[in-house]
């Protein structure tokens, strides 16, 4: 089991009040998901698609593992040679907060020796990294969800239990602090992540948001929210993201997928998902009801494959902060407590903006090893419904410092100035990891 540093510790008390967690271990990285990678996932493959061939292109599509996978050995098989995990359900027992009328029960419902029970029936696969144990619950079976997480995790050794939790847009208590008909059980959204942090020992925070079924300016809010929560307690993000839709005529295009996940990488998102590969809820997902590809097979390929390449460079680092710049005069930020900056410095990168002043997404981010070195992850956030897409040019002066770029297609072009001015060209809704060594 691994323990919180001493300054996670801290960042943890500081950023929720008194922490139950700062006395309590948090779960060993799973030993089959490789928490060093930037790590890509689905949910939901339906019978119909459990064929060799389907799983194979399953992993051709760049996707590391699936959710809300039954116990099949079978399709285990194919996963373990394809080298795709599952996060198996059924495991143990399930539970799901819907629309909270059943908040504060869970403990009731799904006493802890249910899992000692269910536990003693399980016989391990090496392609399950995961077990469910649950989707959006309240914050009032929080505390209980702390025991169950430990349980679970003693109960098997070889996988990390999975929990996702609700995105901003549920509902909130709007009477007291004993009122249960309600999703999140706290007064704000803010305080429902404060209580999982509280409560729950994982070394990560997992949420879905649905962007295009809500719009921008809530999920940068919660992106805020969940990253510094994230960072204050040193946790891991991860986040679900779209590339279904609510609406039966809407097909999420390729650069509404990758402003969804460049954005939350500049966020310091270390695991992303995407609802969902076969039917599980909406409309127009990966594969089709007859297990056939539909137009999303292709556009997610190609946007997992420039993840998976960004990934080695951009796993290097740790988000500590992010940033918006330019954003005045657009709407993504109405209606939310976020502030844009006119250009960005920080002491390395100075004067960083786009020469046509389009908003950018900033993220940064230090080195894990503590080697001196210093990133931006910097996303082109000008155009997220991908209703004008054009490149822009990103300049900076960063003096004393050796600067490189890497994108989802490779090495960066870096441009040089005869004044110093650092040049790189970035397309809409691309994501740019942008590095400095020391001279």
């Amino acid at each position: 089991m691994k323990k919180l540093s001493l300054l996670a510790l801290l960042l943890c008390i500081t950023w929720g009040g008194t922490q139950d967690i700062a006395a309590q271990n948090v779960t060993a990285e799973s030993v089959r998901m490789d928490r060093t990678r930037l790590n890509i996932g689905a949910y939901h493959l339906q019978p119909y698609a459990w064929s060799e061939a389907h799983v194979r292109d399953v992993a051709d599509c760049g996707i590391d593992f699936l959710i809300c996978i039954p116990y099949n050995k079978e399709l285990l098989d194919r996963m373990q040679k394809h080298h795709v995990g599952a996060i198996v359900s059924g495991i143990v027992p399930g539970w799901w907060g819907g629309d909270g009328k059943n908040a504060g029960t869970m403990e009731k419902a799904c006493p802890l020796v249910l899992y000692d029970e269910k536990a003693k029936n399980f016989v391990d696969h090496p392609a399950i990294w995961g077990i469910d144990i649950g989707d959006e619950p309240s914050a009032l079976d929080f505390p209980h969800y702390g025991r169950v997480f430990q349980r679970v995790d003693s109960l098997f050794p070889n996988q990390f239990p999975y929990l996702n939790l609700y995105p901003n847009y549920a509902s909130v208590s709007q009477n007291s602090a004993t009122q249960t008909v309600n999703q999140l059980g706290t007064p704000t959204y803010r305080e429902h992540i404060a209580e999982y942090c509280r409560n729950v020992p994982a070394d990560y925070l997992c949420y879905d948001f649905y962007l295009y079924s809500i719009n921008v300016p809530k999920a940068y809010d919660n992106l805020s929210i969940v990253s510094d929560a994230c960072t204050g307690t040193g946790r891991s993000m991860w986040i679900v993201l779209q590339v279904n839709s609510n609406k039966e005529d809407k097909w999420i295009s390729e650069n509404e997928l990758r402003f969804q996940a460049y954005t939350a990488m500049a966020f310091g998102a270390e695991n992303i998902t995407w609802a969902c590969y076969t039917a599980g809820w909406w409309h127009n997902q990966v594969l089709d009801k007859k297990g056939e590809k539909t137009q999303q097979y292709d556009k997610l390929r190609r946007v997992n494959a420039e993840l998976h390449r960004l990934g080695p460079s951009y796993m290097k680092y740790r988000r500590v902060r992010t940033d918006f710049v330019s954003f005045d005069g657009t709407e993504w930020l109405k209606g939310v407590r976020l502030q844009s900056l006119k250009s960005f410095s920080n002491g390395v990168f100075d004067g960083l903006c786009c020469t046509d002043h389009s908003p950018l997404v900033v993220g940064t981010m230090l080195p894990r090893t503590g080697n001196g070195n210093q990133a931006l992850f910097v996303c082109s956030a000008d155009d997220p419904y991908d209703e004008h897409p054009t490149e822009h040019t990103l300049s900076f002066h960063a003096d004393g410092w050796r600067i490189s770029a890497t994108g989802g297609d490779g090495p960066v072009k870096v441009n040089v100035g005869s004044d110093g001015t650092y040049s790189i060209a970035i397309r809409s809704n691309q994501g740019i990891l942008i590095e400095a060594e020391a001279l």
